[in-house]
Parts: C-alpha cells; structure tokens; sequence
C-alpha cells in the first residue's frame, strides 16, 4: 500500500507469526477502568490492569503521552453500542463467560512506540504516532495500549502530544463522513457551498477546516459564544441558532452541495431542503440508530431493522433528488497520514477546550458531560501526578 505500509517479505515469503518481548518485562500498568456501565462514579483507577500483549505480527505497543475523550466515551461508560462492540470483541463466542470488563475507555492516543511485532516494517521503537483507537479494543487511558499498524500514523512533526491528541478520533471521523461517504477531495471542493451543523465540537471544528484547505465556501452552524472560533478557523458563514429560528435563517441563504450534520434530531426533517436538487448535493449524518437498535432488539433484528431504515430513507431523498448517507468513524493510519501533511502544513490546528492531568480523569468526563464545549477535552497521561 502507499507510504511503505506494506509487509516487507523476505525471500517472498511472509514474516513468520510471532511476538516479540519486551526486555522490561511487564505485568501491569496504571489505567482507569470500568466495571460496570453506569455514570461517573463507575470510573475506577488501578494500577494494576494486565500489560498489553501483542497478539499479531502487525500490533504495536504505545506508551500514551497524551489522550483525549470523545462524546462516544462517554456513551459507552453508559453502555450504549454494547451489544455491537461485544460481537465485535469476540465474534465467535469463544471466552464463553467472560466480559468486557475491566475496559478501558479512551480513543484517541499520541505516543512512542515502545514494541513491535515481527511483522512490522513501517514503525520502530521510539518512533512519536498518533492514532484513534477503534471502540471495540481496550482504550487509552492507560500508560500503554496496542494498536494494529495500520490503525497508527506519525505525528505531525509540528505538534506536541498533548496537541496531537486532540485530533485523531474527530479527524478521522469527519474525514470518514466528508471524504470516504461524502467523497469530498481537495480536487473536487473548489467553489462548493458547504453547510456544517454543530461545528464547534471536536468534529465540527476539524471539518471547517478541512473544508477550507480544500478551498470550499463554509457555512458554519453554533451558538453566538462559538461564533469568533469558528470563524477564527475560516468559516465564511457563521449562524447562531440560539438568536432565531435556525430553518428560518438557513432558507434565506443559496443552496448547499452538501451538509455535515453533527447534531441529529429534528434537523434531519428539514435539512435536505436546503440542498440543491438533482445535482448530486448529498446530506451526510453522523447520528444514527445502528449502535442503538443493537442493544435494544439484538444483533439480528437490529441489524435488520438498521438496513431498512437507512434503505427507506436513502430511496425517499433520492427520488427528491438529494442523496441521503449515514457515516461513522472509521480506524486509518493512512488517512491519519494525509491529515497529518495537513497539520504540518499549517493548514489543520487542534482546537482544545481543556486539558487535563491523569489523576482528573473523572473530572474530565464531568466537563465533556457538561457539553457545549469548544474543542476537545485533553489528558496528560505522561504526567500522572
């Protein structure tokens, strides 16, 4: 694959399965962990959560510099997606009688590779990367965690890892959703009239500026509070949908090629109005029910019912003339690579609403549980004081 991901074979032949040990042996580390779901208080700190293991030949084993939580750390705290990340975690079933507990929460990571497996070429220890860590393995909040190769990129050489960590999981997803669903590039955005909903959270924030490194024409949607950051970040149009009626406002403005809706809700019934008909304008959204009708009616009949509301909504715009997609976060080391020449260019920044210290984890959760933030709730792991 590009960038020299690709296993090196020696002689033709792939690198034997195998592990190789640290030199510092290692049985566990400091980590915060939960038990059960529920609120806050079901957060635990120990010292003791088992040592990660590389189990592939193309795992690596981070030491977590810094970490960042996500709006899905804390659903999952409270169980939402459960059902779906469980199937994920052992799809077979075979740790009959096991959960998934102690499980870590934390997606986002900056770091040093501290172990490879045999089978990777790309990274070495001592190497500073970043990478979003998909929902269904342990998390970051820990001094350690592995991570597949191909989910791990390496830090923007501008950024330090209390910034760095601020980016991955939102940047991934907003790429996910504009790029790979919404297949937006920087060849094809020149000129479009784009419209994001919620755009001074963590995936609002990235997007903006996504969109105006690929030189499109942002319009920008937040409470008046938001409105000098989202501007500082290029956002040609910025309205505040706390002053007057938010339709109201948005109908008097052009049509848009697109809108990245972060918010959900009620604005799903009025938005693909705003769209241009018939000209291959698309409505991407980030909220959907496909985590939700897993854990309330099973795999199979959630699955079911997912594919039918999604098919019976995709057909009802397409025959108005818009398209209609959902789009979730997807892992990349890849695309954390061109966000990365992005970042280090100058035209990405991390947006960061608070940082935090190790030891504050559970007070970082209240703050992301408070809402309304500007940016990304950060951790310091390094400096576990």
């Amino acid at each position: 694959t590009a960038g020299g991901r690709a296993l090196r074979w020696a002689n033709g032949r792939a690198p034997a399965r195998g592990l190789r040990a640290s030199p510092r042996a290692r049985i566990a580390m400091p980590s915060w962990v939960i038990d059960r779901y529920g609120s806050n208080e079901v957060l635990r700190f120990t010292r003791d959560m088992m040592f990660p293991i590389i189990h592939f030949p193309n795992e690596v084993i981070i030491k977590v510099h810094a970490a960042s939580l996500n709006p899905i750390d804390l659903s999952m705290r409270s169980g939402y997606g459960a059902t779906a990340l469980n199937m994920k975690r052992d799809p077979l079933k075979l740790k009959a009688g096991e959960t998934e507990f102690p499980l870590t929460l934390g997606r986002d990571v900056s770091g040093v590779v501290m172990e490879c497996g045999l089978g990777v070429s790309y990274f070495k220890p001592g190497d500073e990367v970043w990478a979003a860590i998909p929902p269904w393995k342990q998390g970051t909040l820990s001094e350690f965690v592995v991570a597949s190769g191909n989910e791990v990129s390496f830090k923007p050489k501008c950024l330090s890892h209390t910034e760095a960590a601020a980016l991955p999981y939102v940047g991934l997803t907003a790429w996910s959703a504009l790029n790979q669903v919404g297949g937006l590039n920087q060849s094809n955005c020149s000129g479009k009239r784009i419209l994001i909903l919620g755009a001074s959270g963590g995936v609002g924030t990235f997007a903006v500026q996504l969109m105006k490194a690929w030189d499109a024409h942002v319009t920008a949607v937040c409470s008046h509070d938001a409105s000098t950051l989202v501007k500082k970040l290029g956002a040609d149009d910025v309205i505040d949908y706390k002053s007057r009626n938010l339709e109201e406002q948005l109908k008097t403005l052009p049509l848009f090629d697109f809108i990245l809706d972060n918010v959900g809700g009620s604005t799903e019934k009025w938005a693909l109005d705003l769209l241009k008909k018939w000209s291959g304008a698309t409505y991407v959204t980030l909220v959907t029910p496909f985590l939700i009708n897993m854990d309330k009616l099973g795999v199979a009949d959630g699955m079911l019912q997912t594919g039918v509301t999604v098919g019976s909504k995709t057909l009802k715009h397409l025959l108005k003339g818009v398209h209609y997609r959902w789009a979730f976060f997807m892992p990349s080391g890849p695309s954390l690579d061109e966000i990365a020449e992005l970042v280090d260019s100058g035209k990405i920044q991390p947006v960061i609403d608070e940082v935090f210290s190790f030891s504050e984890v559970p007070k970082a959760f209240l703050k992301l549980e408070g809402g309304h933030a500007r940016g990304k709730t950060v951790i310091n792991v390094i400096n576990r004081q």
